[in-house]
């Protein structure tokens, strides 16, 4: 086997682990391939470059690349003398993870905040209802005290969003340098 093809295969490999591991946090394997492509690039790649890359169609790849986009973990750069576009990973994998994670968790807790909210107000007005029973109104009550738990862990999640987004996160667990 020649060097070239040793490189070759063991980028391959990790960048096939990472489309993997993309693919458990809600990110298909073809977004996660081009992920892994674009971070063993020395320089930033074209919808063009990359299409002949992955031999995937332009619309796809260029659907691939918004999503990166939108998760922060693929950047738009200008290239001297270039009408395309070029796009490039950002490279800091610490500034990846909280970007995705964040993301992912921020909206999480927005749904799940508003159906809580609509839930507990809807309730709340059931209870003013004078011909509820007892036993409904215990009901009633019970899943009105879980919805105020679910919102003080929502209020968790939100604080700790927090420390990942001002990296506040690194002073409990450090990075290794």
């Amino acid at each position: 086997m020649h060097d070239k093809e040793i490189i070759e295969k063991a980028r391959e490999r990790v960048i096939e682990a990472i489309s993997q591991n993309m693919n458990l946090y809600g990110v298909t394997p073809s977004v996660g391939r081009l992920w892994g492509l674009l971070y063993f690039q020395n320089q930033p790649m074209s919808l063009d470059g990359m299409k002949h890359e992955l031999e995937m169609s332009k619309t796809s790849m260029s659907t691939s690349v918004r999503s990166l986009m939108d998760i922060n973990m693929v950047d738009k750069v200008w290239v001297k003398g270039s009408r395309k576009d070029y796009y490039e990973v950002q490279e800091d994998w610490y500034q990846t993870f909280i970007d995705f994670m964040t993301i992912k968790w921020r909206n999480g807790v927005i749904i799940n905040v508003s159906a809580i909210e609509k839930s507990l107000h809807e309730l709340n007005d059931l209870l003013e209802n004078e011909n509820l029973s007892q036993e409904l109104e215990m009901e009633v009550k019970s899943d009105i005290t879980k919805l105020h738990q679910s919102l003080e862990y929502y209020d968790w999640m939100n604080r700790l969003v927090d420390k990942f987004e001002s990296h506040e996160i690194f002073d409990f667990v450090p990075k290794k340098r």
